[in-house]
């Protein structure tokens, strides 16, 4: 369960999406995938997921250039640790990725949602 204090960065971030999570949010809003329901940038404990999908235990999580510098790939890797054992899976996508093939991403999603357990 979040604090408050998350859900109040989870509410400014809401508001302020990059380019690239704001186009695939218009890709999975209102169910238009698969029938699936994603919240974006929902809190789950101390993080916040850039979108979930709670009935497949499902993060999706668009990473800008910045995931490659050393210091936050070891953040994401204890964060996807402690997800998992939240039995939360996650799915990494490259933000370049989303702009030039939001189709390859969307069938990637597709594949995660419907390849894990529920």
């Amino acid at each position: 369960m979040a604090d408050s204090i998350s859900h109040e960065r989870a509410r400014h971030m809401r508001r302020a999406l990059t380019p690239p999570e704001a186009q695939l949010w218009t890709q999975l809003k209102g169910r238009k995938l698969e029938g699936l329901k994603f919240r974006r940038q929902h809190p789950i404990g101390p993080y916040i997921l850039d979108f979930y999908c709670a009935e497949r235990n499902l993060a999706v999580e668009v990473d800008g250039m910045i995931h490659g510098d050393a210091d936050q790939a070891r953040h994401d890797e204890r964060r996807t640790t402690w997800l998992a054992l939240q039995e939360v899976s996650v799915l990494r996508v490259a933000s370049c990725d989303v702009r030039d093939d939001v189709e390859g991403v969307l069938n990637a999603i597709r594949d995660a949602a419907f390849t894990r357990k529920a």
